[in-house]
């Protein structure tokens, strides 16, 4: 049925024409070679089921599927490329906003030509790709392409330089990742990219994949820059790490030689690049918190089974034999940055002493049965309170083991941990405050004020004067210009002291209603 339906606007919007491919052929033949440009012209039109999956992939309708007619010229020269461009212009009226300058400015794969779509004869939209043949074995062949065809007279630094930094970032990824399976989610990310384009400070343009933040435009600079990353300015404006980088923006990172990556760093960066430094950064710099935390969660796995925590050498070899790690703190190591399950190791370790196979369930390795393990806040990044709740001392707590992050630490009402632990309930562990808690937490508390003179100054006085430490302040206004939301994110010792620091404020002037935010 979708065969027939498309065939049917095919045909009509050809005008059942099938010399279309032929007339253009001709028609851009004849007036390049009148412009005085060598050039090599290949035509088709894109079959049925090319043009089906590409309305799948991109959710276009059939009219806005603008390729169906397809020509590439093949110039002789860089000039000339552009040279072609206007020829065509004059041939053909071309389709505002269809442009695209990928000589210029060329993809991240090393990919260029240019792209302009243009209104060809019976009204017909055809794209028209125009490129050199250096440009064309690069499209065809990839990168890596121009030594099987480098002579004397080309000068290919350039794309060599280019060529050798991709490879060159493929290495790092490598070195930095723990197995092929790992490696691959990495370069996945990086093959084909939907590109943008942003420069640093001085004119520099950098490619990177759609969706891409400052922590990847930091790193695809240097590791070294990525790894110190304090902030960033956006066209001159102080921005969150997180924001997405828009074509032509331009990025400044601010580091810190102090300052080490973030664990929630990877929750949305883009680049395998950066994914597999911050990664590589986390199990090396906290490999000691790592295998303290993964010692806690298997004792508590095993005392749930009934064995003792003390394991005999034997066995213990036996388990690092048959689990591929190298030694007993790599294994505490992957069990403490959520690489392996503490449940499922306890499990196979009943299996080596004789107790049931290693794969038959075991009836008290449920999470949910396991002692609590203490959180004090002062673990390091092996343990991290999730941004989407920011829990406190006081509020009731469960904790997820994050693959590669350590334990992440969520309210228990946390709408987005009732989401995750539905699709992977086995990474879940309980958790519990601990009794000598002795550091300030983030919380987020939102104000519905009037807008009127002074009213932030004396807000963040009486948060001040409670003993709370403002880190954030965000404010949004509502469309009659009368009421605004303050978003305040603030540093408490625990649940009573923030609650003592709401009551405070809601007596201020101009305060209208107070609550404690949460995604």
């Amino acid at each position: 049925m979708r065969y027939h339906v498309l065939s049917k606007a095919v045909k009509a919007a050809r005008g059942n024409r099938r010399e279309v491919v032929t007339k253009i052929l001709d028609a851009v033949n004849h007036t390049l070679s009148a412009a005085g440009i060598q050039a090599e012209v290949y035509g088709r039109e894109k079959t049925l089921y090319g043009i089906y999956k590409k309305m799948r992939a991109k959710h276009l309708s059939f009219s806005q599927v603008l390729d169906v007619y397809g020509f590439r010229v093949v110039v002789d020269s860089f000039p000339n490329c552009y040279v072609a461009l206007g020829t065509l212009h004059s041939l053909y009226k071309p389709m505002p906003g269809k442009f695209k300058d990928y000589i210029a400015i060329r993809k991240l794969n090393g990919y260029q030509s240019l792209h302009t779509t243009l209104i060809g004869p019976y009204g017909t939209p055809v794209e028209f790709q125009i490129r050199t043949q250096e440009m064309h074995r690069t499209a065809e062949s990839g990168v890596a392409a121009h030594w099987l065809y480098k002579n004397g007279e080309a000068n290919m630094s350039d794309m060599q330089q280019r060529t050798h930094a991709w490879l060159q970032s493929l290495l790092d990824i490598q070195q930095q990742t723990g197995d092929s399976a790992e490696f691959l989610e990495h370069v996945k990310v990086d093959l084909f990219p939907d590109s943008v384009y942003v420069f640093t400070p001085k004119s520099k343009i950098i490619a990177l994949p759609r969706g891409a933040t400052p922590i990847d435009f930091a790193y695809a600079i240097h590791t070294g820059i990525g790894d110190h990353t304090v902030s960033v300015n956006i066209n001159g404006d102080a921005a969150q790490l997180r924001t997405e980088l828009r074509n032509g923006d331009i990025v400044e990172i601010v580091t810190d030689p102090n300052s080490r990556p973030n664990p929630t760093w990877l929750s949305f960066v883009r680049t395998g690049k950066a994914r597999s430094a911050i990664r590589h950064h986390l199990r090396t710099i906290n490999l000691p918190e790592s295998i303290r935390l993964g010692q806690q969660l298997l004792a508590q796995a095993l005392k749930a089974i009934n064995v003792q925590p003390e394991l005999p050498a034997p066995i213990m070899e036996r388990l690092l034999n048959e689990s591929s790690a190298k030694s007993e703190e790599e294994l505490y190591a992957d069990i403490g940055i959520g690489k392996r399950m503490a449940a499922l190791v306890a499990r196979h370790i009943f299996g080596l002493l004789g107790g049931e196979s290693a794969s038959a369930p075991v009836e008290h390795t449920s999470p949910k049965e396991l002692d609590p393990v203490t959180i004090y806040g002062s673990e390091g990044l092996s343990v991290q309170m999730a941004p989407c709740c920011l829990p406190i001392p006081g509020d009731h707590i469960v904790g997820q083991l994050r693959r590669d992050q350590g334990l992440q630490v969520h309210t228990g009402d946390c709408a987005v941990a009732k989401r995750l632990k539905q699709k992977e309930p086995e990474r879940w562990i309980a958790v519990k405050w601990g009794t000598e808690i002795n550091r300030r937490f983030d919380s987020r508390i939102r104000l519905i004020i009037n807008n009127e003179k002074g009213i932030l100054a004396r807000v963040a006085a009486e948060i001040g004067e409670s003993d709370g430490n403002i880190t954030f302040v965000g404010m949004d206004e509502d469309r009659e210009h009368v009421l605004h939301q303050l978003r305040f994110t603030i540093q408490v010792k625990d649940r009573v002291h923030l609650a003592a620091l709401i009551r405070n404020v809601r007596k201020v002037a101009g305060v209208n209603r107070v609550t404690r935010e949460r995604a």
